[in-house]
This record gives structure tokens, C-alpha cells and sequence, in this order.
């Protein structure tokens, strides 16, 4: 049997025939000895096969025949029959009809409209479904997940039935789920999926499910990682879990009469090397991430966590500089997240977020009262123009952006700066300008916004306007007079329409309410009194 050849599809009964002719010397057909020998070799030679392709000896063997016998020749006679109609062509047939311009080589319009209108379809369905879940995509945003998606198609036309679905599916999935979140990841890998033109590589549709499946488990867990060592750790894993996969599928004897697992090629050494594969664009995508960051906005949660880092440049000086800003800022920092926590909502980001919505105030730290030590004068009383105090204030917003834009803060995080104040009034010295001339406009004391229009600026701005008001509290507040005092300040956000574009609703709100009383509980807990030895001059003897 060997000494013939094997070939890896050859049935269960065909192996048994010959391995029971090869067995005849141990007795008749009925026997148990050659009975049980022939079940034992072909359950051994089952899917393998001992054939290999030599390229070199076929051209030779190719050349010599050809040199023999000559370039072999079709003889067609009128009223031959080529063909008929419904019936697979030949190689032959085919020959025979494109010496006679019968095969039409020009292209099918129809088709090729066909197929575009579907990739246009599903373009647009891709890019409604990123924006609905995410409300202010970039347009750069937009055009890194159609390059990807056309990227795809590129690959798939290009190397045809011997494309990989795993090393041109799971990649880009991971890095749009880490860069714009998991949804917008299942988004493109369920439209590329959905756009795939053809059976793949003798697997057939079960490559491709096999493919998805590890895909979604990628964006699902690429959605939740927090740092780039998990990622390179993903790497490892994935590739070894589809190959561990489609090997248990492989060997399986349980779909074996499954049209989507029936064509599943045997060959190990295939599958490990389209593992690998898989695994070495899963670390040329990783590796891009801090290049498409930079290029395209992306926004990772390891990129978030780099940002919340308090020793980088911008965060030290503003903890130098505007020290009273800074603590003022931590403080925010842990009521928003608190109130991001009870929600739902995007905790890396609101951190992150929270520790930059200031940064503005570098430019006159001393203007802001947090910043006013001692009996220093305060300088809006030395300028007595509430009209310039009120530029000042809008000035921090201002100074903050181009803040933003010199050290290259993500737009996701720069958008804390103007829309934590909207266009919230500057009440105090609104009220000062009215004493002067009472039809002053309220306009030009009003911050130019935009007003938040995500649930973690509007809870940035509700946890700014409290925490002043929470600090101030005495020591014998209850938490229900805590609770009044934040839902007055709450109150009169919602009542200016501040909220109107943050999609926050009426049970979010109270459970921010409740998540900053929490906060200021634990900052108000209690502590004993320590003695403290009084001071004596000199030493003990």
C-alpha cells in the first residue's frame, strides 16, 4: 500500500479493502486476525497520505513527453459536439472554445454592479453602526476602518482560495475593538464577514466560522484590556487557541457529515502555519497601535492609562505650578469616577479626563481662588472689571485646549476641557456687573461650551459644581442634607439645559447623586484625636 502511494481522501472502506488484500495470509475474509489488522491499519492511515509534489521531476517528466510524443493537438470537424448546455466544460472543451472566441473574456457589468452595490451597502451599514455607538466619530476614524475593510478585500481577491481568514479577519478586529471599542470592532468583523466572496483554502464555510469566532473573542477581550503587555500576551494565545480548535475540529468524528467541516483539510503543518501567521500580524498590529494613535486619534485603554500617569510633564507642573488646581482636581477625579462607576460608564476615560479639565489654568494660576494663598489680594478685586474677570475665567478653557493640542492629548480627553463648564453661567460676576448697569447681557458672561454631549463630560461638570459645595459642608451634615445640596446643584444644570446632549437620563443622574454623597462620606469619616507631647528645650540627661 505504501509502496503505491496513499492519498489523504481516501474512505474508511477503501483503506479496509486494501488493508484486507495486503492481509490475506492471515486467513479468510471472516477471519478476526486479518479482520482486526485491516481495521487497525486503516484506522492508522485514515487522512494521511505519503505523496509528495516534486515541481523539478514533473517539469522533466512534462518536457519528456511533450519531446516524444509532440504538442498534443484537438481535431474538430464541422458538426462536433463540444459541449452541452448545463454541463460542467472541460479543460479540453474549454480549449476547443476559446480557439473559436466563444469565451467571453469581456467584463459582466451586471455582476461587477452587483458586487459593488453590496460593498457599498455594507460600508454604510458599517459606518451607521460605529456612529450609533459612537455619537462623535472622527472622519478619520471612519476612513482607518474602510482602508482596513478594503485592505481585506484586496487580500481576498488577490491570493484567492489560498487566503487565510484568521491572519486577515482577526488582526484588524483587534485593533479597531482596542482603538474604538468592542462594538465598532464586532461591527467591521461581522460586514467583512458578510462581504466574503468565496469558499477558502479547501475549508470551506468552516474556516471562515472558525475565523470569526476567534475574531469576537479578540474585540471582546481587546475591549477590556488595560495594558500593552496584555495585548502582546493575546498574541500568543489566540493563535494557539484556533489552532487547538480547528485541530479538536479536525479530528472530531462527531461532524464528520457536517458540509462545513467536511472539507477541512488534514494537514497539521498547514494550520500551524497559518497559526503562526495569525500570530506575527497580531504583533505588527500591536506594534502599529502607537503609529495609528497618533495618525488617526485612536484612543486605547493603555494609551488612557499612559495619560492618567501623574508624573508625566504636563500633570507635574500643573501640580507645581497651580497646586491648589491639583488638588482640587484629584478631588473631582474621584467623584467622577465614582459617579462613571455607578453608571456604566467609561472609568479609564473620565480619569483620565478629569486630571487634564483644568490644565488651562497654568497660564494665571494665580486668578483662581484655589490658588490664592495667605493674605495675597485677589486679583479680580484689583482689576474691579467683571466683564475682564469673566475673560479670564473663559481664558482657562481657551489655554487649556492649545494645551491640549502642544502635548498631543486624544480628542476624547480635550473634550473634558470646554464641555466640563458648557456654557454655564459666570454667576458671580454677572451678578457684579449687574450692580454697574443692570442691562448688561447674561451672553457675554456665559462660557462658549459646547455643552457635554457624553455621559463623561456631563458627569465631570455635575462633580465640578459639587464638590466645592460637598467640602464646605459641616461636620454634623447628614447624607440627606448632602444628598439636597447635590440635587439643588444637579437641579440647575439640568434646568440651563446642560445636559440635554449627554444622553444621560433621570435614573443615571440620581445614581450619580447618590455615588458623590458616597464619595463625600468617606472623605468626611472620622478620626481620634491624637495627644501630641509638648515641645522641651534641651535633651534628657
Amino acid at each position: 500500500m505504501l509502496s503505491q502511494g496513499l492519498v489523504n481522501s481516501l474512505a474508511v472502506d477503501q483503506l479496509r479493502q486494501a488493508a484486507a488484500l495486503q492481509l490475506e495470509d492471515l486467513g479468510t475474509q471472516g477471519d478476526p486476525a486479518r479482520s482486526i489488522g485491516s481495521k487497525l491499519l486503516a484506522a492508522s492511515f485514515q487522512g494521511s497520505s505519503n505523496l509528495r509534489t516534486d515541481p523539478v521531476l514533473s517539469q522533466r517528466k512534462l518536457e519528456a513527453l511533450i519531446t516524444k510524443q509532440g504538442k498534443p493537438e484537438i481535431k474538430v470537424t464541422k458538426g462536433s459536439l463540444i459541449t452541452r448546455k448545463g454541463e460542467p466544460i472541460s479543460p479540453q472543451a474549454y480549449d476547443v472554445l476559446d480557439y473559436f472566441g466563444k469565451v467571453q473574456r469581456t467584463p459582466r457589468w451586471g455582476q461587477w454592479a452587483m458586487r459593488f452595490t453590496e460593498a457599498l451597502a455594507g460600508c454604510a451599514v458599517l459606518l451607521l453602526l460605529m456612529r450609533r455607538e459612537r455619537p462623535q466619530l472622527e472622519a478619520s476614524h471612519s476612513f482607518l476602518s474602510l482602508g482596513l475593510l478594503l485592505l481585506v478585500q484586496y487580500s481576498k481577491l488577490h491570493f484567492g482560495a489560498a487566503v487565510s481568514p484568521l491572519a486577515v479577519l482577526v488582526p484588524p478586529t483587534l485593533l479597531l475593538a482596542q482603538g474604538l471599542g468592542t462594538s465598532c470592532g464586532l461591527a467591521w468583523l461581522a460586514i467583512a464577514s458578510l462581504l466574503w466572496p468565496m469558499p477558502v483554502n479547501g475549508l470551506g464555510e468552516g474556516r471562515l466560522m472558525i475565523a470569526a469566532a476567534i475574531a469576537v473573542v479578540a474585540a471582546l477581550q481587546a475591549g477590556r484590556l488595560r495594558s500593552r503587555a496584555q495585548l502582546l500576551q493575546l498574541t500568543v494565545l489566540l493563535p494557539l487557541a484556533a489552532l487547538f480548535v480547528e485541530m479538536l475540529l479536525l479530528r472530531s468524528q462527531i461532524n464528520t457529515g457536517a458540509s462545513a467541516w467536511t472539507r477541512l483539510a488534514p494537514d497539521a503543518g498547514e494550520l500551524a502555519s497559518e497559526a503562526l501567521l495569525m500570530g506575527i500580524l497580531l504583533m505588527v498590529a500591536i506594534l502599529l497601535i502607537p503609529i495609528l494613535e497618533g495618525s488617526f486619534g485612536l484612543l486605547t485603554r493603555a494609551r488612557l492609562m499612559e495619560l492618567a500617569d501623574q508624573e508625566r510633564p504636563l500633570l507635574r507642573r500643573l501640580s507645581s505650578e497651580a497646586p491648589g488646581t491639583f488638588e482640587h482636581t484629584l478631588m473631582i477625579c474621584g467623584l467622577a469616577e465614582e459617579g462613571a462607576r455607578a453608571i456604566g460608564a467609561d472609568i479609564d476615560l473620565i480619569r483620565t479626563g478629569s486630571l487634564y479639565h483644568d490644565v488651562g489654568k497654568l497660564h494665571a494660576p494665580e486668578w483662581f481662588i484655589e490658588n490664592q494663598v495667605g493674605d495675597i489680594e485677589n486679583p479680580h478685586d484689583r482689576l474691579n472689571d467683571p466683564l475682564a474677570s469673566a475673560g479670564v475665567l473663559q481664558a482657562h478653557v481657551d489655554e487649556g485646549l492649545k494645551l491640549a493640542r502642544r502635548h498631543r492629548l486624544p480628542r476624547p480627553v480635550a473634550d473634558f476641557i470646554p464641555e466640563h463648564q458648557g456654557t454655564l453661567k459666570m454667576g458671580y460676576f454677572l451678578h457684579k456687573a449687574r450692580e454697574q448697569d443692570a442691562s448688561i447681557p447674561e451672553a457675554r458672561f456665559r462660557y462658549k461650551g459646547p455643552r457635554p454631549r457624553s455621559r463623561e463630560t456631563a458627569i465631570l461638570m455635575l462633580a465640578d459644581g459639587c464638590e466645592a459645595a460637598l467640602r464646605s459642608l459641616p461636620p454634623d451634615t447628614s447624607d440627606a442634607q448632602a444628598k439636597l445640596t447635590v440635587r439643588r446643584i444637579v437641579e440647575a444644570r439640568q434646568r440651563d439645559g446642560q445636559l440635554r446632549l449627554s444622553s444621560l437620563s433621570r435614573s443615571e443622574v440620581e445614581l450619580v447623586i447618590r455615588a458623590f454623597v458616597r464619595v463625600w462620606r468617606r472623605m468626611r469619616h472620622r478620626r481620634i484625636p491624637y495627644p501630641i507631647p509638648a515641645y522641651k528645650k534641651g535633651f534628657p540627661a
